[in-house]
């Protein structure tokens, strides 16, 4: 069984490669394989997770509309750092 948390904070820390603006789908943060092999129900609690998650906590992450396919787009936002 796999462990969800663990799948959450691979998600979370996977987002700090993303550039600012970047859209993408929660599972373009695996490899093929590695979602692949998520059962889709845990795929979609991964999802209700991490959307909880970005909305939850000050994130540097925006979910954005669903797909065709349910499954929804998010947006990187950087905020400027005053240096």
């Amino acid at each position: 069984m796999t462990d969800m948390n663990t799948l959450l904070v691979k998600a979370i820390s996977e987002t700090s490669y993303l550039n600012n603006g970047e859209v993408f789908l929660l599972r373009d943060l695996f490899k093929g394989y590695e979602w692949n092999r998520i059962s889709r129900s845990n795929r979609i609690l991964l999802g209700t997770l991490f959307l909880n998650k970005i909305n939850s906590e000050s994130l540097e992450v925006k979910a954005s509309i669903k797909i065709s396919s349910g499954q929804r787009k998010y947006q990187i936002i950087r905020r400027k750092n005053h240096a």
